[in-house]
């Protein structure tokens, strides 16, 4: 079996989409096919069932995919072993969420843009089960998670940072300017938030579940925003994320402390051989999320 056409296979299964491995490897579409079906050939089984413009694991194919991984695991520590001297390079699949991607992780993604060019970071936008998930079957290499808890089975995960919330009003909202609102306070309030599996505004309906006031989903973190300034509702959203429009006056900032505490954390399969590119990035990453963050410490 030729590595490249195992590392096609494992692009393929892990996105489930001949269209877009052929993006993410640069190649024509139908190369990763003829790739594909070379595979399935030497092999004598098929890999992937095509149904009509989906496809999906053949039982073959699962059986694979573990090998395939391990194999391209151990051929790019290999290679880094023999080439220390020379400019870190690979692929990372890391699955993010939106809230990170756009507030903790850009000084990290600018970091590699320019000082290591030749490691591939390609970003997964998953919520919480839908990373760990992932981690564990080898779909991303890395995952960052923002949740109350710091361990996870199966995972290896470290705690980078506590991620303080805060629950944002327009200046002209009812409740702006009253002190020590209670969760109670909130039963006649319009919720308004991100999608479902956000583990913050899932926290945030649980805790209000007894009065269930109406939830307005606007999917994105932006959007949110955007609605809780035209005065559509409240929203608990990550401090990060509202910095600016808190130090503007756009939103204010209500009396209410959330009853919980979320860490942002990096996470990877346990056991998993982690790359030399792979551990340079979980290095940086710790150094350069911790910085200006609060305690991550999940004691405090």
């Amino acid at each position: 079996m030729e590595l490249r056409l195992l590392v096609t296979f494992e692009k393929v299964a892990a996105v489930l989409s001949f269209t877009r491995a052929a993006a993410e490897l640069k190649y024509a579409q139908s190369s990763v096919t003829s790739q594909i079906r070379s595979l399935e050939s030497s092999l004598g089984v098929e890999l992937f069932e095509r149904l009509g413009s989906r496809i999906r694991l053949t039982e073959a194919g699962e059986r694979l995919l573990p090998y395939a991984r391990r194999i391209i695991e151990l051929t790019e520590e290999a290679r880094a072993a023999v080439t220390e001297a020379e400019e870190p390079a690979g692929t990372i699949a890391v699955g993010t969420m939106e809230s990170l991607t756009s507030y903790r992780l850009p000084p990290l993604l600018e970091l590699f843009h320019h000082r290591y060019p030749q490691i591939r970071l390609t970003l997964r936008p998953t919520l919480g089960d839908e990373t760990r998930q992932a981690l564990r079957q080898g779909t991303y290499d890395l995952g960052f998670l923002m949740e109350p808890e710091t361990e996870h089975d199966g995972l290896e995960s470290e705690v980078l940072a506590a991620e303080p919330l805060v629950l944002v009003a327009s200046r002209r909202h009812p409740l702006a300017g009253r002190t020590g609102l209670t969760s109670a306070d909130l039963a006649a309030a319009q919720l308004v938030g991100t999608e479902p599996g956000c583990p913050y505004r899932d926290l945030f309906e649980r805790e209000l579940r007894h009065w269930a006031p109406p939830f307005m989903e606007f999917g994105t973190i932006e959007a949110t925003k955007r609605g809780v300034t035209g005065g559509l509702g409240i929203a608990l959203l990550p401090r990060i994320a509202v910095g600016e429009e808190l130090a503007s006056g756009a939103l204010v900032a209500l009396d209410w402390e959330p009853p919980f505490t979320l860490f942002t954390q990096i996470a990877w399969r346990r056991g998993k051989r982690l790359p030399a590119h792979v551990r340079l990035f979980v290095e940086q990453a710790r150094r350069l999320v911790r910085e200006d963050a609060p305690d991550p410490s999940p004691t405090a």
